[in-house]
């Protein structure tokens, strides 16, 4: 079967969280992705209730917040899960958005892309060697971290901006998008992490572009196109995200103060089985290497997320 990812966050209890995840892989699908949110259960210790479920699936953050570990914090969390994982984790991180990092946690979102490149040198030379010496304007540390570590693990980051995008194709393995469209990741993220390749002396080969698409199963199509207006409603008005989206097409009805059925169906998959295929399929002819199926309900009509993930499968 043709690669495949399931972003599938935390749900009202951990027993049908983890049936989720043992569903995917019985599924046959590669990884799953949990994201942290500011609001829900701690991701890393979610993933490690998956891990210890599971035996063949591998597991990623998309994403964790620098904000909230100090870089050699994340280092421990994330050697801890690959060694508990038997080396199947996937580090993925984010610098939030200033709203998050501002309001809820009092603390300055400034220069991200330098406050990133920081975060993430600390974060793989310490993987790499076992600590590091390295002194920042925004995050330093002289540590060594003595506990088993997996120097090739993957690390990744969020980006939208070109600038974080060019980063991630310099310094790490992979990018994780979200909300962006398929002719975004065309016209934009491609571009942007291939200059960050090239300036690197490195090629696009082995390098991930992870995207989470959202995908919905159901027998009533315009109730699940309202639950998911909400979301890209909501995602729209975060600065970040409105510069992709506009940049991805659709600047003139956000400007309107609308979300048409068109942009919910560029966006993501909703509907009968071939819709949801046809999502998968349309962002890896954009470049997705690892398309994310986020399954959604919300709805009387939604199938479900086992059914929905098995629908994407079969794209």
């Amino acid at each position: 079967m043709a690669r495949l990812a399931a972003f599938s966050d935390a749900v009202k209890t951990l027993d049908e969280s983890i049936a989720r995840a043992k569903a995917a892989e019985r599924l046959g699908v590669e990884s799953v992705w949990i994201t942290q949110l500011p609001y829900a259960r701690d991701a890393a210790l979610v993933l490690a209730a998956y891990a210890n479920a599971t035996q063949r699936i591998a597991f990623g953050t998309g994403v964790l917040p620098i904000y909230t570990r100090h870089p050699t914090a994340m280092v421990q969390m994330a050697a801890s899960l690959d060694e508990l994982s038997g080396g199947r984790f996937i580090l993925g991180m984010g610098v939030s958005h200033k709203l998050t990092v501002e309001s809820m946690w009092g603390m300055h979102l400034e220069h991200p892309v330098e406050a990133m490149r920081e975060y993430l040198d600390i974060v793989r030379t310490s993987l790499r060697d076992g600590g590091c010496s390295i002194d920042g304007k925004h995050f330093s540390a002289h540590w060594t971290y003595s506990g088993p570590r997996r120097a090739e693990m993957p690390v990744m980051i969020s980006a939208l901006s070109p600038r974080m995008l060019e980063l991630a194709g310099e310094q790490a393995d992979g990018v994780v998008l979200w909300m962006c469209s398929p002719a975004y990741i065309r016209d934009h993220v491609v571009p942007a992490v291939t200059a960050g390749r090239r300036k690197a002396g490195k090629t696009m080969e082995g390098f991930e572009i992870v995207a989470a698409i959202s995908v919905s199963l159901t027998n009533d199509r315009p109730a699940a196109l309202a639950v998911f207006r909400q979301t890209v409603e909501r995602y729209s008005n975060l600065p970040f995200y409105r510069k992709a989206l506009d940049a991805g097409g659709f600047k003139d009805e956000l400007a309107a103060g609308t979300v048409s059925d068109e942009m919910l169906d560029e966006l993501g998959g909703i509907g009968d089985e071939e819709r949801v295929r046809d999502a998968i399929r349309r962002y890896r002819e954009a470049g997705v290497t690892l398309p994310g199926a986020g399954s959604f309900g919300g709805h009387q009509g939604a199938a479900g997320f086992e059914a929905t993930l098995e629908a994407a499968v079969g794209a």
